[in-house]
């Protein structure tokens, strides 16, 4: 018998017009993928017109202390969601005036400023079409050798406590395709608009993210490491090197002083909880504004969540798609193996997690359900958003 722990809701799905049966068979399913050993747990919140309408845990989480019940408010790391927040840190500063989406960014970062690197735009990395090198795994290259490494070899050399230029070395993987030419999926990409968002704003990019989204939206439960000890507490954890890591940078050891604390984590570092997720959606849905807090205006929120690409290919994990849909900083994906409407836009997580805001029905779920390393089933995350989608009345 899995074990189920109800959260709190603003009303009842059918006052928001949903099919409340949806919720019962939405966690028969996450019960299917335990028995099946995909899963130990799933934690989920789901929203419509603003108002929650269902916030559960089911199943188990790995906690710092102990294994327990799988909670509404579990802490997960949301990976790639956090591009999102980035991605609103940008716009803010653009909103503001410091910058514009076809700025290059080697006019506000001098690593980018030579060839072959002068021609990429803000633009380009937060659509994943810089052309810098893509993501591990993301296309067959016997030879790939990753940002990440070079940054790592360069670090070996140097001293505690010194600046570190960690574009530089970097940057030594060169470009695999022109800016605009291809999407490939980059996660440097974004850690470089950590830089340039440290650069216009003068403050650390975690920072400025905390400053100007989180904190404004009253995310309690969302933040960069490192976390006070109460919260680390309420991490659910992936395994045993995720717990060290956390650990480490929570009692200020030796992860709390390396260089890759001045690599920016905005690619994927935050933590968070589904209902904080919601209502960074329902944010998103509110064009900019949640509770009379003004986060975005209406028109960097259209701009976030237009297709902003235009027959541009996609070939990572052999998609073979000739015109990619995507947004700033938001997935775009459609196609036939979805029930959300036409508009609807989104991202997902490596661990695993997704968040889905469908304006047309203001609709959205956030959903964590955590895979062993290594695994990744699309009945996690696919299906799951079907099966939400499909109790609409």
């Amino acid at each position: 018998m899995s074990i189920t722990t109800i959260g709190k809701t603003d009303c009842l799905p059918e006052e928001a017009g949903y099919d409340s049966g949806r919720i019962r068979a939405l966690n028969e399913h996450f019960i299917r993928m335990m028995e099946r050993g995909e899963i130990e747990g799933a934690a989920y919140c789901i929203s419509r017109y603003g108002k929650v309408i269902a916030q559960n845990g089911i199943g188990l989480a790995h906690y710092y202390d102990k294994d327990g019940p799988m909670q509404p408010d579990t802490i997960h790391g949301i990976a790639s969601v956090t591009k999102t927040f980035t991605a609103a840190a940008v716009m803010k500063l653009v909103e503001d005036g410091y910058t514009r989406l076809d700025v290059k960014v080697g006019d506000i970062l001098p690593q980018f400023s030579q060839k072959p690197f002068d021609g990429i735009t803000l633009f380009h990395l937060l659509t994943h079409t810089s052309g810098l090198s893509p993501d591990p795994g993301c296309l067959p290259n016997p030879y790939f050798v990753s940002p990440w490494q070079y940054i790592e070899e360069a670090a070996k050399n140097g001293k505690p406590g010194e600046a570190f230029d960690w574009l530089t070395p970097a940057l030594s993987c060169g470009m695999r395709k022109q800016p605009g030419e291809e999407w490939q999926y980059c996660s440097f990409g974004f850690a470089v608009l950590g830089a340039v968002i440290q650069k216009l704003s003068g403050k650390k990019a975690e920072k400025y993210i905390s400053d100007v989204i989180l904190s404004p939206l009253g995310l309690k439960d969302t933040f960069f490491l490192p976390a006070e000890p109460e919260k680390r507490k309420r991490i659910h954890f992936i395994d045993e090197q995720e717990k060290e890591e956390v650990g480490s940078a929570v009692n200020g050891g030796e992860e709390a002083d390396s260089f890759w604390q001045q690599v920016p984590e905005t690619g994927g570092g935050l933590f968070s909880t589904p209902g904080d997720l919601i209502r960074f959606a329902n944010m998103m849905l509110g064009m900019g504004r949640l509770e009379e807090v003004r986060i975005l205006g209406r028109k960097t929120v259209e701009k976030m969540t237009a297709s902003a690409l235009s027959h541009v290919p996609d070939n990572c994990w052999d998609a073979g798609v000739a015109d990619r849909k995507y947004g700033i900083g938001f997935d775009r994906r459609e196609g036939p193996g979805f029930l959300y409407s036409e508009g609807t836009y989104m991202h997902e997580g490596a661990g695993s997690c997704s968040l889905v805001i469908d304006p047309a029905e203001q609709l959205a779920a956030a959903w964590f359900v955590p895979y062993r390393p290594g695994e990744w089933y699309a009945e996690g995350l696919w299906n799951v958003s079907n099966i939400i989608w499909s109790g609409l009345l």
